[in-house]
């Protein structure tokens, strides 16, 4: 049967997440609705991993098969005038039977923003999250470099005696790049996957090293603590954008 994937955008504010969750509103269950009532029959969307409520996506990916020929063009519209406008399908693209949209995946890219001036930014709040601690960016890129590499991340994962964490809290965290933009900076994660909660409790630890309470040292302590409890409190949602999702090859 003939699969294609999805390229989607979306403003998780008003949603509880990506993935569905009973009567609670998703952004699974909005495009899988809207694909239903085009395709006309039952649908079963595959997304790349799920996004808690509050975390916005610019490149969320998703697969569904169907019988039916598509117009890619056409298709996408149809999609995107049955949903909110805080929802858009960005590229429709065929692609082999057997891509999987988080099983062939290689690596992701999530980005974190922090605003950082004395008053917070009306027209970006929903978007960033303001710290009010001094930061200094090259304490936060020493201890950036700590966190690179293969480890067992549990230390910088919610829930760690469930779901794949507690299957395999190995990680490889390829790049954290702390990018300087205006009001404050952008922290850039790519890894081969991310635990849950990990990038926001990764950002947490990140905003101490910045503020002088954790060296690069003690960064590499509470990674090999193992240990939850060890590492600073998770930051809010409404900061983090998962940016895009990479493949080995063309996936069709």
């Amino acid at each position: 049967m003939p699969r294609y994937k999805l390229t989607i955008s979306y403003d998780g504010t008003n949603y509880c997440g990506w993935q569905v969750q009973g009567s609670q509103d998703s952004i699974q269950k909005r495009v899988q609705l809207a694909l239903e009532a085009i395709l006309r029959h039952p649908t079963d969307l595959a997304g790349s991993g799920r996004t808690d409520s509050g975390v916005h996506a610019r490149g969320q990916t998703a697969h569904f098969d169907t019988p039916q020929e598509i117009d890619e063009w056409k298709f996408r519209f149809s999609l995107n005038a049955l949903l909110p406008p805080d929802i858009r399908i960005l590229h429709i693209t065929p692609v082999a039977p057997k891509f999987h949209a988080r099983y062939s995946a290689r690596s992701k890219i999530y980005h974190y923003h922090l605003h950082l001036e004395r008053v917070s930014n009306p027209f970006n709040s929903r978007y960033s999250y303001h710290v009010f601690k001094t930061t200094d960016f090259d304490l936060m890129r020493g201890a950036a470099a700590s966190l690179l590499g293969t480890h067992d991340f549990t230390s910088f994962a919610n829930e760690p005696q469930k779901g794949c964490v507690s299957r395999d809290p190995i990680r490889t965290l390829k790049r954290i790049d702390i990018v300087e933009q205006e009001g404050g900076v952008r922290l850039e994660f790519e890894a081969d996957g991310f635990l849950y909660k990990m990038v926001r409790n990764l950002t947490g630890a990140l905003i101490a090293a910045g503020a002088g309470r954790i060296t690069p040292e003690q960064m590499g302590a509470i990674l090999a603590a193992k240990n939850r409890r060890k590492a600073p409190a998770t930051v809010p949602p409404h900061g983090l954008f998962l940016m895009e999702v990479l493949y080995d090859k063309p996936s069709c």
